[in-house]
């Protein structure tokens, strides 16, 4: 065994984790209650342990050392000893080899063996015996790392609140399927960072990519034993490591190209994080970090017996982000990845678990008061996921100002009224315009409101319109896991379907869910792929699924698709364009000072405003309001300024049949033109609509506007023929085989 000879030091407790400083490597790792930590050092291969060494220094419950001749590569583990005694909460096992919770990098794939439990597995109490096996060849390995990197003339979009626009994405199904990328490159940040990508990403007009989980993070061992994978990302192990499957080479370096790439096209980077538990699940899981250097200090344990973890999660135990040393290590990743790293901000992971006291969920919380305050986290991004599985758990809109929210009620509301299901109409006005029951308070505003339809979690946007049920066989649970709360509709017929009729009405019913989802007040977020209508065969619970049913299909894009695509650009691009789509205030529903208009109207088909009869009639399914862009962001209008915008008029008709719609009238205005109808985007864009009345066809989305009298308004789109070009120009490219399709024909 080839020893490393370097002059032992007793180094600092701080910072914590593996620190190069240009001569040596200061290693500083937190366990309050360990009897001794010993450094275990591996060759460039991670495969045989060269050295051990005891750390001489225990500081403020920090035990510390520095190595002089260590050198950014090095790879090493923990081997912590102290008592085993579950009952007391906890579980030292020196025989485990242990990941240091602050390593940069990671080394090396894990192999799945029993060796990696902390006790003899075998029986009902197994946990409380004590296991001798040496589980450090199966481990993945710490790297020590030089953070230096050329970031050049980075700036970060910073794009406001209400100018986002988010897109979900998995590294690695993203471009798995791109076959313009080289092969080696799919599945990886640098994949994401090609040029083709990037292109793609910047012409649909997203201003946002958020990333399902990128910190390091295992496979299920008995996915693995099933011949699946964790697809997610959701158990993560390493809060400061990025992915080792996400890197060609494993450096660190390839995800800061990434960001830096997008952030030169103007796209902010979002990661997905899980602080709320990790991948060693409950009492019966294995030892690989936290566990082994302090569970009593890490989990939340249960009160009357510290052999079981108070799990809010589902997941087996919750990160106990009550203790400072626990919530220290979740403040410091944050800030790394912020300031080491440049990403824009953070949706955080079944967050109301983070927000938890021993009485439940608290807007006064350690978590949120910390990050509150914190001069690193106040330029960046932060969405709560608002929900956990424990005691009063659902918490939509009760975070603190600042954050936005994940917002399932517009999710279910949305799909409710396209379905066509009654007593609807109420909430759906709440929902497209913000939410302000919700989130009108403390001064908060519309863009709290996450909206989406699809997310990772549940059906894609085409599945939502093909299935009526679940299709979860693939993953091996007897399709018995994912919801079927699913609130979708097969529009006639259950998955895939040669009938041209239930296509076109399956296309109409996605452009209506995206013509809401990008015109609605609030955040929008849609789901990679949900543009070009990507299945999943029906399966809406693929965290399993590293493969093709997960994967973007970039060869099955058709015309139809690509149709698909261009109607989402423009709506992007018509959100862009005109502020009324997305205000920085709620509507007031009261007259602008200095004109005769409400900045939000609701209208009946006979263009009388609604009436409280209205609003409750169960058989209505049908929906229309005017947008004045005579609404300044107060709601109030500056004598002899200009008008702000154009009105708009909105009619989402889910009824079964035609209604005819008579239009609201004004001497201000001119005629009203068309903008689009999902029913028939034949249509031309722009058409006068003579007459002061349109039928409206049966479960479609119908879209108006017109300017005031005197305006200077630029007429609609100047930019759409131009559009329309670049559109016909790439299905020539595309039928001639030069498009997509024809940069790479082999198959995966």
């Amino acid at each position: 065994m080839a020893l490393i000879k370097s002059r032992v030091q007793s180094g600092n407790p701080y910072p914590l984790g593996a620190t190069w400083d240009g001569k040596g490597v200061n290693f500083a790792l937190f366990s309050a209650h360990a009897e001794k930590v010993e450094l275990c050092l591996f060759d460039e291969k991670g495969q045989n342990e060269i050295q051990r060494i005891k750390m001489p220094e225990y500081t403020d419950e920090v035990w510390h050392v520095y190595l002089s001749d260590i050198r950014p590569g090095q790879l090493y583990g923990y081997r912590v000893f102290g008592p085993y005694a579950p009952h007391r909460g906890h579980r030292f096992n020196h025989n485990k080899l242990l990941l240091d919770p602050y390593a940069k990098a990671l080394h090396g794939k894990m192999q799945w063996t029993d060796a990696h439990l902390g006790y003899r597995a075998g029986h009902a109490k197994a946990d409380l015996s004590f296991d001798r096996r040496n589980n450090a060849r199966f481990m993945p390995k710490c790297k020590v790392v030089d953070t230096a990197f050329s970031w050049g003339s980075d700036r970060k979009p910073k794009t406001p609140w209400n100018e986002t626009i988010i897109y979900e994405a998995n590294v690695r199904g993203l471009t798995m399927l791109r076959p313009d990328i080289q092969r080696n490159q799919r599945g990886t940040f640098l994949g994401v960072s090609m040029p083709e990508m990037i292109k793609y990403l910047k012409d649909l007009g997203i201003t946002a990519i958020e990333f399902l989980p990128i910190q390091g993070f295992l496979g299920d061992q008995h996915l693995v034993g099933n011949g699946l994978n964790n697809y997610w990302g959701y158990d993560t192990i390493s809060y400061f490591a990025p992915e080792p499957r996400y890197m060609m080479n494993g450096d660190v370096s390839e995800f800061k190209t990434m960001v830096q790439v997008l952030h030169d096209a103007n796209i902010e980077v979002i990661l997905d994080v899980v602080y709320n538990h990790t991948a060693e699940g409950n009492h019966m899981g294995p030892t690989l970090s936290f566990r082994g250097i302090d569970n009593l200090s890490y989990y939340r344990l249960v009160e009357e017996n510290h052999r079981y973890y108070d799990d809010t999660t589902g997941c087996g135990a919750s990160f106990n982000v009550d203790h400072p040393r626990v919530l220290q290590l979740v403040m410091d990743s944050l800030r790394y990845w912020v300031e080491e790293m440049h990403v824009d901000g953070f949706r955080f992971d079944l967050a109301t678990s983070l927000a938890r006291s021993r009485k439940g969920f608290s807007q006064g919380a350690g978590f949120l008061d910390v990050i509150r305050q914190d001069p690193v986290l106040q330029g960046v991004k932060l969405i709560a996921e608002p929900w956990d599985l424990g005691l009063g758990g659902y918490q939509v809109g009760a975070f603190s100002p600042g954050w936005a929210e994940w917002n399932d009620r517009y999710r279910d509301t949305v799909r409710s009224f396209w379905r066509g299901d009654e007593r609807q109409i109420p909430e759906m006005a709440s929902r497209i315009t913000g939410s302000s029951d919700i989130f009108d308070h403390r001064g908060r505003r519309p863009w709290s409101s996450v909206n989406f339809i699809t997310a990772h979690d549940g059906f894609t946007l085409n599945d939502m319109v093909s299935y009526n049920g679940k299709h979860n066989l693939a993953n091996g649970e007897e399709n018995r896991d994912g919801t079927d709360n699913n609130r979708s509709w097969n529009s006639g017929e259950e998955g895939k379907t040669d009938s041209l009729k239930i296509k076109e009405f399956r296309r109409q019913r996605m452009r209506n869910f995206m013509a809401t989802l990008l015109l609605s007040q609030g955040t929008p977020m849609i789901v990679a792929g949900d543009e070009f209508c990507r299945t999943q065969q029906g399966n809406n619970n693929p965290y399993c699924q590293d493969n093709k049913i997960s994967w973007l299909d970039w060869h099955g894009i058709d015309d139809d698709d690509v149709e698909m695509i261009e109607f989402v650009r423009f709506l992007i691009d018509l959100r862009k364009k005109h502020p009324v789509f997305r205000r920085e205030h709620f509507f007031k529903g009261k007259t602008i000072s200095g004109t005769q208009y409400k900045d939000i109207v609701w209208y009946n088909p006979d263009a009388k405003e609604m009436t409280n009869e209205n609003w409750s009639a169960h058989y209505a399914r049908s929906i229309s309001f005017l947008l004045s862009g005579a609404a300044g962001e107060t709601g109030e209008l500056t004598h002899g300024e200009k008008v702000s915008d154009k009105n708009f008029f909105f009619i989402l008709n889910a009824h079964h049949e035609v209604i005819k719609w008579k239009l609201p009238t004004s001497r201000d205005f001119l005629p009203w033109r068309l903008v689009f109808d999902t029913s028939n985007m034949e249509a031309k864009r722009g058409k006068i609509i003579d007459g002061g009345e349109i039928s409206v066809k049966p479960r479609s989305f119908v879209l108006l506007e017109s300017h005031m009298r005197d305006d200077d308004v630029p007429d609609l789109h100047p930019d759409v023929l131009d559009r329309i070009e670049k559109f016909a120009g790439f299905l020539v490219e595309k039928k001639s085989g030069k498009g997509l399709k024809g940069a790479d024909n082999e198959s995966e």
